[in-house]
């Protein structure tokens, strides 16, 4: 269950890669997230860069973390099918 939004602030978009650990999937489907690997996702949330790091550290225990906020939309490529979709919904949005 993903922890209850917390700062009423506009939404942000963090990178997060983990590795190892429980299904990250499972995690990140309960999140606005977008896959762009099996390892790496987009998530668009109001909780601040601690309170995801940790929602995602307790309930994957993952061997290796990274949750990074983006101030612009990121340039990818070869990514999931869909992924630059959702994120150009996104930042119509203005999300980042």
């Amino acid at each position: 269950m993903p922890p209850a939004e917390d700062t009423g602030d506009d939404l942000a978009v963090y990178v997060v890669a983990a590795t190892g650990g429980d299904d990250l999937d499972a995690v990140m489907a309960g999140l606005d997230s977008i896959a762009l690997t099996e390892t790496l996702y987009l998530v668009r949330t109001d909780l601040t860069q601690s309170r995801l790091y940790h929602h995602v550290k307790r309930e994957t225990d993952p061997t290796t973390l990274f949750v990074g906020r983006l101030d612009r939309a990121p340039k990818f490529k070869g990514m999931t099918e869909g992924s630059l979709a959702t994120l150009r919904d996104w930042t119509a949005d203005d999300a980042i």
